[in-house]
């Protein structure tokens, strides 16, 4: 967020350093407030007079020696006073320019000495970094099946920047826009992170998966395990003899670390050949080696994703 100059006047102290963590409230910058000051007591100065002669315009309705519209003006100044004290301590109070949220500031675009005004550039831009905000888009036909998923627990995010080694942070999905983008065919979404390292920083391109849900105990293999033939998916699997048997599969959806669900078609222990699949065929004898095979397991967790 940008703090930004609400009145005019000279920057008289910077309270913070470039690329500092700030606390929602925290004072970055003071104005000089000497003009304001003065103000504020013109201001109450004459909310004195006016609340006096108020006062006796009450006093001498009473005794009915007064008109009407010379009560009626007199209260009138009076509360206009007050309104006028009022906007006199809301200027003093903008001479202090505080932290909008919790976050980082960015370089400064002014220092002390400089004169600001409310058409001034932004002073300075705190970001917030824990939590972090992750922005994303949903294609238009993937809407119904991420729909379906809403009115139960929160949706998973797993946010994961470019070349990073760490495991991939895990968020809520906070927000979904109320209509597609035109020319685009997708909708925004906003997943919420949390970030207490600062490993992941604004505007730093991510990749991004929306778990809708979790299939407990799912069978995977090895993706590349997975072929397409004449009459669809099918894997090589080696049979207790050393011989292979095509088996067609059912896929489901393909999971972190090149693996995918098969939902039908192998059984949990069984190997499958993971390379070399065009050369083979039915019925062949091979000797499995441990980086061309794999076998299918039946105990992990898979996510359903978007």
């Amino acid at each position: 967020m940008q703090a930004q100059a609400q009145i005019s006047g000279q920057i008289i102290s910077r309270d913070f350093e470039d690329g500092a963590d700030v606390k929602k409230g925290d004072v970055l910058f003071r104005i000089d407030p000497r003009p304001f000051e003065a103000a504020l007591a013109s201001a109450q100065a004459d909310a004195v007079l006016a609340h006096a002669t108020f006062q006796r315009q009450t006093e001498l309705r009473t005794k009915a020696v007064v008109a009407s519209q010379d009560y009626d003006v007199a209260r009138a100044n009076a509360m206009k006073a007050d309104a006028a004290v009022t906007v006199a301590q809301v200027n003093l109070d903008y001479c202090t320019i505080r932290s909008p949220i919790d976050g980082r500031t960015s370089i400064r675009n002014v220092d002390v000495g400089n004169l600001v005004g409310p058409n001034s550039p932004p002073l300075v831009t705190v970001q917030r970094l824990d939590p972090i905000y992750t922005d994303f888009t949903v294609a238009e036909p993937d809407i119904p099946l991420v729909r379906q998923h809403l009115n139960g627990a929160p949706l998973q995010v797993l946010t994961e920047a470019e070349n990073d080694k760490l495991q991939p942070r895990v968020g809520e999905l906070t927000f979904i826009d109320n209509a597609v983008q035109p020319g685009a065919g997708t909708v925004r979404a906003r997943a919420t992170t949390e970030n207490h390292d600062r490993a992941l920083w604004a505007a730093q391109f991510v990749h991004v998966r929306l778990i809708l849900e979790t299939l407990k105990n799912a069978m995977l293999v090895p993706s590349s395990a997975v072929q397409i033939g004449q009459n669809g998916p099918y894997v090589f699997v080696v049979k207790s003899d050393s011989t292979l048997d095509l088996r067609q599969v059912k896929p489901g959806q393909k999971q972190e670390g090149d693996a995918t669900v098969i939902t039908q078609g192998v059984k949990p222990g069984e190997t499958v050949v993971t390379r070399g699949q065009l050369q083979l065929a039915p019925g062949m004898k091979v000797a499995a080696q441990e980086d061309k095979t794999s076998s299918v397991g039946g105990a992990r967790d898979a996510a359903t994703v978007q």
